[in-house]
């Protein structure tokens, strides 16, 4: 394309060989076997001048953009190879986002401030298929389940809690064993949404003794599940980080510790297991020092 390029600017093979250092004849060889490929003529061509055809012309508008297009590639594509610089799309669950997802890209931001991450709230069933489909290059997701393509690994492990309305009757307890729950109805996310999140907590209902009531909205927002929870006696269970934010944000609502048994939630990592290249290699790393600052897999914090 350089060589069409150099003929359209000077409107002169023998300039144009001249400024590209080859020989005319190679030169005009060369543009032969473009207009063959394109299967159109670029150049009109006489004895005393030469001049471009509409398709030349078209060409001769467009090429100088798709080539800095393709130079940006190249270099894009070196920069990420080499881990200097790229962008992380990051898909997360909603009950992240506010504390890991936001102690997290503090964390990158400080080590990779080369490194643009795009955040995007889905829930965890989506995460490991768009890795697999390569909208997303790394996931944070609820108990996952394996996937082929797909690689991962815990990086916060935290006991499920209670949400209540302080005037509930199991408000007063500092704990609330899963036995007392057999009466009441529990707020849910759809088991679709997380299936082996919402299954641990069904298996511990049925270790105390019971099958659960459960009540899921099928597009829960977050906002309304909060107004039931206020407004009516219904029980919300929820990774303990999510429920200490939603009680700081609403004074009628209060957090109480679930045990017998207590309830799990693994917030694992995951990405795709065809191409890990450098930078998300270093992201990967600095989500594990994170993890381990601030005691997010047992063990008290790193001040």
């Amino acid at each position: 394309m350089r060589y069409f390029i150099a003929v359209a600017e000077e409107l002169h093979f023998g300039r144009a060989a001249m400024r590209l250092y080859i020989s005319q004849p190679s030169l005009s060889h060369q543009i032969r076997k473009l207009e063959e490929t394109l299967e159109t003529p670029l150049f009109v061509r006489s004895s005393r001048r030469v001049q471009l055809t509409a398709a030349g012309r078209t060409l001769a508008k467009e090429a100088p953009i798709a080539l800095a297009a393709l130079e940006q590639a190249v270099q894009l594509t070196r920069r990420v190879g080499s881990g200097i610089v790229t962008t992380i799309r990051l898909g997360y669950t909603p009950v992240t986002g506010f504390d890991t997802l936001k102690t997290l890209l503090t964390a990158l931001q400080e080590e990779h401030p080369d490194v643009t991450v795009n955040p995007q709230e889905l829930f965890s069933a989506e995460i490991p298929g768009r890795l697999c489909d390569g909208d997303l290059d790394l996931g944070l997701a609820l108990s996952p389940p394996p996937v082929d393509g797909v690689a991962g690994e815990i990086l916060r492990r935290e006991p499920i809690s209670a949400l209540l309305c302080d005037s509930q009757r199991l408000a007063e307890a500092p704990k609330i064993p899963v036995a007392e729950l057999r009466d009441e109805t529990l707020l849910l996310f759809p088991r679709r949404l997380a299936p082996m999140y919402y299954d641990g907590i069904i298996a511990a209902c049925r270790q105390a003794g019971f099958e659960p009531e459960v009540r899921a909205f099928e597009d829960p927002p977050l906002s309304a599940m909060l107004a039931r929870l206020a407004s009516r006696g219904e029980i919300g269970l929820a990774p303990t980080s999510l429920a200490e934010h939603v009680a700081k944000s609403n004074t009628s609502i209060v957090v109480r510790e679930v045990v017998d048994p207590s309830i799990r939630a693994d917030l694992s990592i995951l990405w795709p297991t065809n191409d890990l290249a450098p930078a998300l290699a270093a992201v990967l790393d600095t989500a594990r020092r994170c993890a381990q600052r601030n005691g997010w897999l047992g063990g008290s914090p790193i001040t």
